[in-house]
């Protein structure tokens, strides 16, 4: 049976601050620059699932997108959106909220609702220019 990559867009909007508790604000700042202000600041993400397998014969589908849209809302975008992540959102509590570990987080939120058998991949846009992505390696 074919093997096919279904994709599921989302966003949603987040403040967060870049920087190490245990380093100067001269250091946050030389690394992180203006992402360490201590204020905070915001992005507008976009968010691509990908979820790859073979196409069921019985439905035609390699996942339902209903349900791909329903987990990713719940735990995602309901977790997420409009939320300081540094301040509001438990697993950025002592973990840098990047581009990289939030697409780490997004993946194993998602990793644990979809079946074993079928490969996911995550691509999360911090900016329509940068942008990461996240398979589980």
């Amino acid at each position: 049976m074919p093997r096919v990559t279904v994709h599921r867009k989302a966003h949603f909007n987040a403040a967060h601050r870049l920087h190490r508790k245990d380093w100067s604000v001269e250091k946050n700042f030389e690394v992180f620059g203006k992402c360490s202000n201590p204020n905070y600041h915001g992005h507008n993400y976009e968010l691509v699932v990908s979820v790859t397998g073979e196409i069921d014969k019985e439905t035609g589908f390699v996942m339902d997108l209903a349900i791909l849209r329903r987990l990713i809302k719940s735990e995602i975008e309901e977790t997420l959106d409009h939320k300081n992540l540094n301040v509001e959102v438990d697993e950025f509590k002592d973990l840098n909220p990047t581009a990289e570990n939030i697409s780490v987080v997004i993946y194993n939120k998602l990793r644990e609702k979809i079946s074993q058998d079928l490969e996911l991949s995550i691509k999360l846009y911090e900016t329509p220019r940068n942008f990461v992505t996240y398979s589980g390696e």
